[in-house]
């Protein structure tokens, strides 16, 4: 049977961006999508086998969206700038799509196409190796990923309400700066070391204690 012509797979999907913004994912009916674009229900399921299949899809759309953000924020900007200004590009993403940000960040069957999360995991990743170096670019990438995924989270959810320093975002971005640019030196100068000992020679107790009080 052939697929109705007046409608098509990027049609549908775009329509399920619309209603999305408006309802949330656990509200979105495949019957009033079907709808508003003067289908059958059962027309939705000639593209999208399954409502998994379209929630991932709508996934895949937000992460090619997201990458599309960070891409003209960074573009033409030294790496530093470039990756301060995909931060923010990010956060506003997340806070002006929120429930297009929210599918993307939600599991989704094994079987989905990854194809544009992987997508904007490498640009990620590349614009990142041009401060961390290809060694570390993939780890630092988590961890700006993560701090900002958990800045989103924390607004979202109001935890710290009306205390929340608006400085703390760039703090953060600057701890992330400079872990990654002095090769992890600030991470490494916390870690214990061995005492170091006189060769031949024990310090007795007094000494030990006369050192400390100087």
């Amino acid at each position: 049977m052939p697929y109705p012509s007046k409608t098509d797979r990027q049609t549908i999907l775009s329509a399920a961006v619309k209603q999305l913004a408006h309802v949330g994912i656990r509200d979105l009916s495949l019957r009033n999508l079907a709808a508003s674009l003067d289908l059958a229900p059962n027309a939705i399921y000639r593209y999208f086998s399954d409502r998994s299949a379209l929630e991932a899809a709508l996934a895949g759309e937000a992460a090619r969206q997201m990458e599309l953000a960070l891409s003209r924020a960074a573009a033409g900007r030294e790496p530093v700038t470039a990756i301060r200004e995909m931060s923010s590009a990010y956060i506003k993403f997340a806070k002006d799509n929120r429930y297009l940000y929210e599918v993307m960040m939600s599991p989704h069957a094994p079987k989905h196409d990854a194809t544009l999360h992987q997508s904007l995991w490498t640009f990620t990743v590349e614009q990142v190796k041009r401060i961390a170096g290809s060694d570390r670019a993939a780890q630092a990438s988590v961890a700006l990923w993560a701090f900002l995924h958990g800045a989103v989270a924390l607004e979202a959810a109001e935890v710290l309400g009306g205390s929340k320093p608006a400085s703390g975002l760039g703090f953060g971005l600057d701890a992330w700066l400079m872990a990654v640019s002095t090769g992890g030196g600030p991470i490494e100068a916390l870690q214990t070391k061995p005492a170091r000992r006189t060769a031949g020679k024990k310090v007795s107790g007094r000494e030990s204690s006369a050192r400390r009080g100087k």
